[in-house]
């Protein structure tokens, strides 16, 4: 009877695993096609792709939207802009979010749930966009990259996480032993705390760094130099303008609307490519630390 029953749960084990592969691999094939697809088409002639003859290889492969979008000085100028604002950006923000999270997640801290409660109400709360530019520009930080940077210094879902990471992964009474031999608050959060956080630090860059490498929206509110301009913004200003030459000259038109079209998919992965190349080298640490951070908390 027993190995009759040890049949069937090996067989329904089984059953299970090909379920969870199938499954596995119907949304990897979801979530990989339209990236190949964009990859695809950007090495494309234009025709073909509007025609519906691309699928997942290129065909004609022609690399002239590529040549009119790396030709482009902004975009050159857009990158070092962007690296700058998010290396300067995901510092500043790992700095605030670990002081701001690292006491809130300490028991002792007299009225933490009341400061708390209205960390977390900015959450759904905010003083709307005309409040905020006011704020921004009395403070002098129009048109420059500060104004991209310190309104969003801490992300409040950010803080959350990094604090149920400090609650539920460290136990209190490492920080209790360490203050017994002496240790400051100061030194047990850089000596103790930080050493044991490499996974949700390692979250907090990720989430930070690619939420400034894709901003263009307070770009765009803030900054009137196009000097100043991320990347984002120039290639929206790419995209923008080949369209508009494609519509407004009737010299052409046909290729110049082919062109546009082409344009579209190289901004695409021109983009998204260096989130992509980081992504591999945190991932482990990224899935640790949700994992930790979000469901023990």
């Amino acid at each position: 009877m027993r190995e009759i029953a040890f049949k069937k749960k090996n067989s329904d084990e089984a059953l299970f695993d090909i379920i969870v592969n199938v499954l596995a691999a119907l949304i990897l094939v979801v979530v990989l096609y339209p990236l190949l697809f964009i990859v695809s088409a950007s090495f494309s002639d234009p025709a073909l792709v509007l025609n519906g003859e691309v699928v997942l290889l290129p065909k004609q492969i022609t690399l002239e939207a590529y040549r009119n979008v790396l030709q482009n000085n902004q975009i050159w100028s857009g990158y070092g802009n962007t690296i700058l604002y998010t290396a300067v950006g995901t510092a500043i923000n790992l700095a605030m979010t670990t002081l701001a999270a690292y006491p809130l997640s300490r028991p002792d801290l007299p009225g933490r749930g009341v400061i708390m409660f209205f960390v977390t109400l900015t959450m759904f709360f905010s003083g709307g966009l005309i409040p905020s530019y006011l704020l921004v520009k009395n403070l002098g930080m129009v048109d420059t990259m500060w104004a991209l940077i310190i309104p969003g210094a801490i992300a409040t879902y950010n803080l959350i996480v990094m604090r149920s990471y400090f609650q539920s992964s460290i136990p209190w009474e490492i920080q209790e032993a360490a203050h017994i031999d002496g240790c400051s608050n100061w030194k047990l959060l850089t000596h103790v705390i930080l050493p044991l956080s490499k996974p949700i630090l390692a979250v907090m860059v990720l989430f930070y760094a690619v939420g400034h490498w894709n901003s263009y929206f307070n770009a765009l509110i803030y900054i009137r130099s196009k000097d100043m301009y991320p990347l984002q913004l120039v290639l929206r200003e790419v995209l923008m303008v080949s369209q508009a030459d494609a519509v407004d000259s009737n010299v052409g038109l046909e290729s110049k609307v082919l062109l546009a079209e082409s344009i579209k998919y190289v901004v695409i992965i021109i983009s998204s490519l260096p989130v992509l190349v980081m992504y591999p080298f945190v991932q482990r640490h990224f899935v640790k630390g949700v994992m930790i951070g979000s469901l023990k908390g």
